[in-house]
């Protein structure tokens, strides 16, 4: 301890601080997960898991590969920080064992090296060289980070994040890291080049630096150079402390302020990758496994230009990115939980991959209002379907409140010769999404527990259906086993291919627009334009497929009001016209009706185009 300073005690207190807090919130978030969740990661550990793992932590968590496709500006501010300062702790580590010979020395003198030894610049090039290399290769990132909050739309947003005060802290701080580090390397390197020094190393001195060298590279030796010809001797001797003291200070305040910030995204990533790849998902309830996912965001903003209820409803504060602060720091309304589409272009975007309409699914569930036990009952025995056949047809509701798509599914039945059987033709029971959207588990499960028993009671063995919304938890939550569940867009596709079902070319133009749960929820994005293809020319919109618009109605948002719905359909309405097509044609009742709102243009469903060609 010969050579301790106590300018590196905010540097120490910083990361053992840091050090703890990680170490209790990874224990207990470890520990709340169930007995199988455990199971399934240390299962997973000598598997190809790891190895993706990894592969993902370098991609993402490193180089950012995602962020890079968004901005390139934005890819290089992000890796730079990351890629950048692990490769800076790497160098400084490798630099102390190569220097030191393996001798094992304290920690401090890892980072603040420069001050404890002076690498010579004419002689001690290599470490030197590729630090102040990556350390220009950040502080070019720090400018370009003070830039985003300028001129974002330079870099690919429109608009960035709010923070708390807990984020501005720790990104003070992290500013202050870098230009902080150059500044006392700096003047280190002024003092020397300007009195000289002595090249040592706890105590055992080796040879003397006479004036006029200096030490460190060409970002460090230059700007010490200049420092040392435009500062007064005095300045100079008693600056150097303070500025190591500054950057010492700027580390700890970071360190301390790390995971109560936007920042504890860089170690809460790692282990969420690790568990995401031995399978680990989030559920209907809360649980362990979501504060991994919550303080895994980043904060970084992407996800709140494609919400169509900010661009184009005015609707702000209730994103993803606020979602899943609020959660994390406990103070989730309804106002911010209920106000989402639930679309899945935020989590497209997001490039952490975190399941964000999983978590507003079952933080609604936890803050739902328990129904009471008869307020489903009538669920529970009814049968009004019609006709029997190996096929079972389910309207759903939003079908049958839009009688064109059932009389054109009655026509393409008919002309198909398929025997079907009408689950709901007259009315029936909801398939129970909805009420899963709302929060209302239990409740849902009632009206799936119902429809399960009518399916398994008529002996289907394919069940079609127009509606996407059906057709996702028919898929995702009935366990429908020895029935095959289509949506009528596959149904139709597999029709006509087996010519069963003849179609006569026409010359329209059809612009298709993809509803959200069709696509991004169930990853159908072919089966409709295969049909559209066959009966007339496909024209795509500028946002299409898994970037696709949502049509506003979504019936997961239970905040929204009628006028903000119309807002984003008319939107919609515009952008798909933009295109010149002759119609539009959608794959779900919900979207016609939305998108019909604000067009002038006819609107059809896919079944509606088909059966008119027929």
């Amino acid at each position: 301890m010969e050579h301790f300073r106590l300018f590196v005690l905010p540097f120490w207190l910083g990361a053992f601080f840091l050090l703890a807090v990680l170490l209790y919130k990874y224990v207990r978030w470890f520990a709340g997960l169930s007995a199988e969740q455990r199971r399934m990661f240390f299962r997973s550990l000598p598997t190809r898991a790891t190895l993706r793992s990894i592969g993902e932590i370098v991609s993402e968590s490193l180089l950012h590969r995602k962020i890079w496709k968004t901005n390139k500006l934005l890819g290089y501010m992000h890796t730079s920080f990351a890629l950048g300062w692990f490769l800076l702790i790497l160098t400084g580590w490798i630099e102390t064992l190569v220097y030191f010979k393996g001798e094992n020395v304290p920690l401090y003198v890892d980072i603040f090296f420069s001050y404890y030894v002076h690498p010579i610049f004419e002689h001690n090039f290599n470490f030197s060289l590729i630090k102040d290399a990556l350390l220009l290769l950040i502080l070019i990132g720090v400018g370009l980070a003070l830039f985003k909050r300028i001129r974002s739309r330079a870099m690919g947003m429109r608009r960035t994040t709010k923070h708390v005060a807990g984020d501005r802290i720790a990104l003070t701080a992290l500013w202050c890291i870098f230009p902080a580090r150059l500044l006392a390397e700096s003047m280190t390197s002024a003092s020397v080049w300007k009195f000289g020094g002595v090249v040592w190393a706890l105590g055992e001195e080796h040879h003397l630096i006479p004036p006029g060298i200096g030490c460190g590279s060409f970002l460090t030796n230059t700007t010490g150079e200049w420092l040392a010809r435009i500062l007064p001797s005095g300045v100079l001797q008693a600056g150097e402390l303070p500025c190591w003291w500054l950057y010492s200070i700027a580390l700890g305040v970071f360190f301390v302020a790390l995971p109560f910030s936007r920042y504890m995204h860089i170690f809460t990533e790692i282990p969420l990758i690790f568990l995401r790849n031995a399978g680990l998902r989030s559920g209907e309830k809360p649980s362990s496994y979501d504060r991994f996912q919550t303080d895994a965001c980043s904060r970084c903003g992407i996800c709140i230009d494609p919400c169509q209820l900010q661009a184009d409803a005015g609707i702000r504060g209730v994103q993803s990115v606020y979602f899943l602060r609020d959660r994390r720091y406990g103070r989730l309304t309804d106002e911010v939980a209920d106000n989402c589409l639930m679309c899945g272009r935020c989590e497209r975007a997001c490039p952490v991959g975190i399941e964000q309409s999983t978590l507003r699914l079952n933080s609604r569930q936890a803050r739902a209002v328990p129904v009471g036990e008869n307020r489903y009952a009538y669920a529970q025995g009814v049968d009004r379907s019609q006709g029997e056949g190996p096929v079972g047809y389910f309207a759903g509701c939003m079908t049958l409140l839009t009688p064109r798509i059932l009389r054109a599914m009655e026509r393409i039945f008919s002309a198909s010769g398929e025997e079907v059987w009408w689950a709901d033709k007259d009315g029936g029971v909801c398939c129970g999404r909805p009420l899963k959207l709302s929060g209302e588990i239990e409740a849902a499960r009632k009206m799936m527990d119902s429809n399960k028993e009518l399916f398994a009671k008529h002996g289907i063995r394919t069940l079609v259906t127009s509606c996407p919304i059906c057709l996702r938890v028919f898929r995702e939550d009935y366990a429908l086993e020895g029935i095959e569940v289509l949506h009528h867009s596959e149904y139709i596709e597999r029709l006509i291919a087996a010519g069963k079902l003849k179609v006569r070319p026409g010359e329209t133009d059809f612009v298709y627009h993809d509803p959200c749960e069709l696509g991004r929820g169930c990853g159908i994005y072919d089966a409709p334009r295969e049909v559209i293809g066959r009966i007339g020319r496909l024209v795509e919109p500028e946002q299409t497929r898994e970037h696709a618009l949502c049509c506003g109605s979504s019936v997961a948002n239970i905040a929204i009001d009628d006028e903000g719905q119309r807002r984003i359909g008319r939107s919609v309405a515009a952008s798909l016209a933009a295109t010149g097509a002759g119609a539009v044609v959608t794959a779900c009742p919900l979207c016609k009706k939305a998108i019909a709102r604000g067009n002038d243009m006819p609107v059809y469903d896919l079944s509606e185009v088909v059966a008119d060609a027929l």
